[in-house]
């Protein structure tokens, strides 16, 4: 025993008299982020800059571009189609971002609170996978499947219709102006579901059952478990959806173009899909490369407060707990 004791002693004499141990080299964490930011940089940064520097010119694509100012974004100011474009936007918002939330909200808590208790978790995980398969299905495909189901001939939804009776209902509810936008929302809120849906029931998951459980005892019903319980602790995971769901819904793109193409004459016409027009098909490359990055600075600018709204009330739960 005595003999151990004293070579710890001579081992620590020896690291005291080595001195402290070298600091770790913190800069040799920069080569695994250099990848990542020479992508982002060639993908996004790069792109992004020569956009903005066509947009403040008069091109058609071939020759040199004419140098015109702030020309392309004056015109865009009293241009009626991009803001009626960009008021399709704003529907897009409803349907791609507050509508998924505040139903992924209501089936998430049905799933955990209700469905995994009386059936479950292996009926719950079908179910959470069965929501969220549109997710997974490319864009186009399901813009596709989408369009035979609402066909106005031999779609299946009309002939639905004619067969339980309703067949007074049949619509061309692709092909109708004003019909064909609230269509197309019908069918991104079915598409966008199933996200909110998985993040809310992953959130569901850090919360204390026994909550559940004391307000159940209490006598407090499911819809007052929901709005007492399941809305306050999903906070953080509310904030996270509606930020990125509001940015993909503002630049929707796929499933206009697979649908409607912006039709029938502009009802459906988003932002992005204006842009594409512009730039490709009427070929005034200048004005569509504005119409881009006035969305793109909008896009940042919202992602932005979304963050910082989040951020902040993060801060200010954590500054109650403590």
């Amino acid at each position: 025993m005595t003999a151990t004791v004293e070579r710890g002693r001579r081992a620590a004499g020896a690291r005291y008299r080595a001195g402290p141990p070298p600091p770790r080299r913190r800069d040799s964490y920069a080569l695994y982020l250099l990848p990542g930011i020479l992508a982002f940089l060639a993908v996004i940064v790069v792109p992004f800059l020569m956009n903005t520097g066509v947009s403040f010119t008069d091109w058609q694509g071939v020759g040199a571009p004419r140098w015109s100012g702030l020309a392309n974004y004056r015109e865009l100011l009293g241009d009626t189609e991009f803001w009626a474009s960009f008021r399709h936007s704003l529907f897009m918002v409803v349907a791609m971002a507050l509508v998924p939330t505040a139903l992924g909200l209501v089936l998430a808590a049905a799933l955990f609170d209700h469905i995994g208790k009386h059936f479950g978790s292996p009926v719950v995980a079908v179910l959470r996978a069965c929501f969220y398969l549109p997710q997974v299905l490319p864009i186009a495909v399901a813009g596709i499947v989408w369009s035979w189901i609402l066909a106005p001939d031999d779609g299946s939804l009309n002939a639905l219709l004619d067969a339980v009776g309703l067949g007074s209902w049949r619509q061309d509810w692709l092909g109708d102006p004003d019909l064909a936008l609230y269509t197309v929302m019908g069918v991104m809120v079915w598409v966008q579901l199933g996200f909110p849906l998985v993040v809310f029931m992953a959130g569901l998951q850090r919360v204390d059952p026994q909550l559940y459980e004391a307000a159940e005892l209490d006598g407090a019903g499911w819809w007052r478990r929901f709005g007492h319980i399941t809305l306050p602790q999903l906070r953080p995971e509310i904030h996270v959806v509606l930020t990125w769901c509001t940015v993909a819904a503002l630049k929707v793109f796929g499933a206009v173009y697979v649908l409607t193409k912006g039709g029938p004459g502009g009802a459906t016409d988003v932002p992005s899909y204006f842009s594409f027009t512009t730039f490709f098909e009427q070929t005034q490359v200048g004005y569509g490369a504005a119409i881009s990055t006035v969305l793109t600075v909008l896009v940042l600018a919202l992602g932005l407060i979304g963050l910082k709204l989040q951020t902040r009330a993060e801060d200010a739960e954590d500054g109650g707990l403590a």
